[in-house]
C-alpha cells in the first residue's frame, strides 16, 4: 500500500472541510445577526468572510439544526475563544481555586542582621 502524496491529502481535505462548511455555515449566517458574539463588531456582505462559526462545545461535527452550538464570532475573538480553550485544556481551570497567601517573609529578623 503507498503513502498517499501531499496533493491526495491536501484534496481529502479540503473536500472535506468545504462539504462540512456547507451546511452549518451558511445556516448560521442565515440564523444569526451579522454581529460578532463578542466585540459586538457588525458585518456586511463585503467583510463577512472575517466573521466566522465557533462552535460553543469545540465539537466541528456537533451542527444541530437550531444552531444551539454556534455562535458568530470575528476571526480575532474567535482566535482569543480557541486560545482560553487550549490554554484551560492546558493548564487546567485556575477559578475557584484558592489561593494561598505567601509565608515567606524575606525581612523576617533584619534588625538582627543588620546588628551583626
Amino acid at each position: 500500500m503507498s503513502t498517499p502524496s501531499f496533493e491526495q491529502v491536501r484534496a481529502a481535505q479540503l473536500e472535506y472541510n468545504s462539504k462540512r462548511a456547507s451546511g452549518y455555515r451558511e445556516k448560521a449566517l442565515k440564523l444569526f445577526p451579522w454581529v460578532c458574539g463578542r466585540c459586538t463588531r457588525e458585518f456586511e456582505l463585503k467583510g463577512l468572510s472575517e466573521l466566522t462559526v465557533h462552535h460553543v462545545d469545540h465539537n466541528h461535527d456537533n451542527n444541530p439544526n437550531d444552531g444551539s452550538n454556534w455562535e458568530l464570532l470575528c476571526v480575532y475573538c474567535h482566535d482569543e475563544e480557541h486560545t482560553k480553550f487550549e490554554n484551560l485544556v492546558r493548564y487546567g481551570d485556575t477559578k475557584d481555586k484558592e489561593v494561598k497567601a505567601a509565608t515567606y517573609n524575606p525581612f523576617a529578623d533584619l534588625k538582627a542582621k543588620m546588628g551583626k
